[in-house]
């Protein structure tokens, strides 16, 4: 594994010396999201070649790759003028990673609802996933023009919330460039945490061909609820993941969530020991 981490947990800085914090605290590439990242444009209309090539050429000469650009927009919106504006950005972004030289642009799957809240009976429904489905369809062909990958995260609360609809996303779309982002903790709930192992070891063995890239976090219960905290400070077992990794994807990268700049680099070692242990 390559191990990263979303630029926007780190320390709030210039995006030069920011890149050269990332390296010297052991990371070697970043999620960057631009609605997140401070101090970058972050406008549709600003996703131009120039602002590309100015990009590229600060990450090249920081030796930090960039892996992924996230776009987490709402596929499934009922507004069909916010849906179509959400379909452009998509497209942007899209033909901005390919100028950037970044081969994957990454989403999560959305709600029937304009809030993007978790609502369990209308977002787990065959409707929504049909919604879904429809409006995802073009954005894929525009990934495949741009020669990027498309990936979207299962997560329990959203539209593809478990690994048997991911798959199911998957097929139908039938399509190279869209792929998977694992996030095994996105994928529990309170619902499902008894039988953890087992959702995790479904994930593996239904999308494994199709994962292009890892989040890494952990989480605690809290109120009867789950909240996400970086590696190492809850209850997370990522043994059988690093395996997975370690086994079929050995260069994938994998970027760690829900950090702070005082826990990265704890958080980052606490899975390079149990990959080492691995080994």
């Amino acid at each position: 594994m390559q191990i990263g981490i979303r630029l926007h947990d780190t320390v709030k800085c210039p995006l030069e010396e920011r890149l050269s914090i990332v390296r010297e605290q052991g990371f070697s590439c970043v999620h960057m999201a631009l609605g997140k990242t401070d101090g970058l444009p972050k406008d549709t209309d600003a996703l131009t070649p120039g602002y590309a090539m100015w990009l590229k050429k600060i990450f090249d000469k920081s030796g930090v790759d960039l892996a992924i650009i996230g776009n987490y927009q709402n596929l499934a919106h009922p507004d069909e003028s916010t849906l179509a504006e959400i379909k452009r950005r998509y497209r942007a972004h899209l033909r901005f990673a390919s100028l950037l030289g970044c081969g994957m642009v990454g989403t999560e799957t959305g709600a029937p609802n304009p809030e993007y809240k978790y609502d369990k009976e209308a977002n787990h429904s065959d409707a929504a996933l049909e919604i879904f489905l429809r409006n995802l369809e073009p954005v894929v062909k525009d990934a495949e023009r741009f020669g990027v990958i498309l990936a979207i995260e299962p997560v329990y609360k959203h539209i593809v919330w478990n690994p048997k609809r991911a798959r199911e996303a998957l097929d139908k779309i039938a399509s190279p460039n869209l792929q998977i982002i694992f996030d095994p903790v996105n994928l529990l709930h309170p619902d499902n945490l008894d039988h953890r192992d087992e959702v995790i070891e479904e994930a593996i063995d239904l999308l494994g061909p199709d994962i292009a890239m890892i989040h890494l976090k952990d989480y605690v219960l809290e109120k009867g609820d789950m909240k996400a905290v970086g590696c190492g400070c809850g209850e997370m077992d990522y043994r059988r993941i690093i395996a997975f990794a370690q086994e079929k994807k050995p260069y994938i990268h994998a970027t760690l969530e829900n950090t702070v700049p005082e826990n990265a680099v704890s958080c980052r070692e606490m899975i390079e020991t149990i990959a080492r242990e691995l080994r």
